[in-house]
């Protein structure tokens, strides 16, 4: 079976938060089920420097007016697109922002882009013909589906959705210019509040709807969740599936990690001790005895950030230390700063994110901090639990399928992996961390828990097979094997699959 994939982030080589993680991790595991994945991303800079030597001229288009080359290359992460297009994507700052924070003023159109070309491809434009199923990720690949049935396309589309509270909206007066009808500025398609939004018309589109855990899919049929989108959701509730994300093995693991000073495992944690002492020392911290509670993430309401910077000054009087690592909401940052500074020696605040810092935060803090307002899924504590971090999370998304409370039932029955709280306030984020704290200063305690944690298996073959599964059921292919190319009507085979998924 053969997947195209379309995405704005893929690790290794571009990334921001766990999308990338999850496009770069999810092909290596569907290769093993017999499913060729080929995924196509943006030219970015640093994409292009990174794969230099590697890319091959495969097409040239011209998609909305700009001028673009694909160029395939072969690596270790699996077969890649990368769409080169100078005019959208060579330039400074990140994915979507610009070397200032803002974002770029034409992500309606670089991203419109980029699910064109996916359209063009799923149509067959590239030798080898067409892929058995599209799967697209967010509103920056959401188009695509769209595209696709605009231009009579029926190969079958799956979107995932790893955080619907990125839409893709922009203003009306730009549909003339992506090449769609006027027609599809209506309530039943792209119209929305006003607006059009890339990801809705995507929900209206495509095949089949994944999010990345069975909580957040439930949740998102809310309104308290659904972020405005919660009534198109419910016209596709039969199509909505909730497939929990998965850890890549080969890229988080400390018996191997190649940024950990010193590897470790469940049977050797006291390891992990002295790469604590050398992360203290690198941020100039104290090295005195005591817990060292880390964050690695956004540092956006979303995620609570406002929250920790009032509820950890008690942690840090009594004696924790706080390392964070992350960029978002500049007053959130001050915020942080601010707190940092009121505690010297205790606590340090990296604005920005660095793949090694994030790797020995994890391979060196007792517990990993995650107090999310809203959470999709979350990888941070599917890490932090592979690296024996105790995660103390809010009871929300997938945080509440990962992570087991220690309360005195799972404490009892030794199943108890970090630490939930509810309902996501300042008080109750606080008394986490004081149950942790407690919990830390009884020895035996904390090193049953933290093993427990270190139990845990979150691999991606699990939710693989979920995937793979869907395609089938989408598409009418057995697994390991490729639809010829030829009509685009879609087979019999294909047509009774769709009546299974509803």
């Amino acid at each position: 079976m053969k997947v195209l994939a379309v995405t704005s982030e893929f690790f290794p080589f571009a990334k921001t938060g766990g999308l990338a993680d999850v496009t770069g991790a999810l092909p290596k595991a569907l290769s093993n089920l017999g499913v060729s994945t080929t995924t196509l991303i943006p030219g970015y800079t640093t994409v292009l420097e990174r794969l230099a030597g590697l890319l091959v001229p495969v097409a040239e288009m011209t998609l909305l007016s700009e001028p673009v080359m694909l160029r395939r290359a072969r690596t270790g992460a699996g077969e890649i697109l990368v769409l080169d297009a100078p005019s959208l994507f060579h330039r400074a700052g990140g994915p979507y922002n610009d070397v200032n924070g803002q974002d770029f003023g034409d992500n309606w159109k670089r991203f419109a882009v980029l699910s064109l070309a996916g359209a063009e491809i799923a149509r067959g434009a590239l030798p080898g013909g067409r892929p058995d199923v599209v799967h697209v990720h967010d509103w920056q690949a959401a188009l695509t589906p769209v595209y696709m049935r605009h231009r009579g396309c029926s190969v079958p589309t799956v979107l995932t959705i790893h955080n619907l509270a990125f839409q893709g909206q922009f203003d009306a007066s730009l549909l003339p210019f992506l090449d769609l009808p006027a027609s599809h500025y209506r309530t039943e398609l792209m119209e929305y509040y006003g607006g059009i939004s890339y990801l809705k018309g995507s929900l209206v589109h495509a095949d089949a709807i994944t999010t990345v855990s069975p909580t957040y899919a439930r949740e998102i049929l809310t309104a308290r969740f659904g972020m405005g989108m919660e009534g198109v959701l419910r016209t596709r509730r039969n199509d909505l599936f909730g497939i929990v994300n998965g850890v890549d093995e080969e890229v988080w693991d400390p018996t191997t990690d190649p940024y950990l000073p010193y590897n470790y495992g469940a049977t050797n944690p006291r390891q992990k001790e002295k790469n604590k002492k050398i992360l203290l020392q690198r941020l100039g911290l104290d090295t005195d005895p005591g817990p060292l509670f880390g964050v690695v993430s956004r540092l956006t309401w979303q995620k609570g950030m406002d929250l920790l910077a009032t509820a950890a000054d008690d942690f840090l009087s009594k004696g924790g230390k706080l390392v964070i690592c992350g960029r978002g909401d500049r007053a959130i940052e001050q915020q942080l700063e601010a707190l940092a500074h009121a505690h010297p020696g205790r606590m340090s605040v990296y604005v920005g994110y660095e793949e090694h810092l994030a790797h020995l935060i994890h391979g060196s803090a007792d517990a990993i901090i995650q107090p999310s307002r809203f959470e999709p899924c979350g990888l941070t504590q599917l890490y932090a639990l592979r690296y024996g971090s105790v995660p103390i999370v809010s009871r929300t998304g997938g945080l509440s399928e990962t992570v087991i409370d220690a309360n005195v039932a799972a404490l009892s029955a030794r199943v108890a992996t970090g630490f939930q709280f509810h309902p996501v306030t300042v008080d109750a984020l606080r008394h986490a961390l004081s149950r942790a704290l407690h919990a830390y200063h009884d020895g035996n305690h904390w090193a049953r828990l933290r093993g427990q944690a270190m139990k845990a298996r979150f691999s991606w073959d699990r939710s693989a097979r979920e995937y793979a599964s869907l395609y089938g059921r989408l598409s009418g292919v057995t697994i390991g094997q490729s639809t010829e190319v030829g009509s685009t009507e879609p087979s019999a085979g294909r047509r009774s699959v769709r009546r299974m998924v509803r």
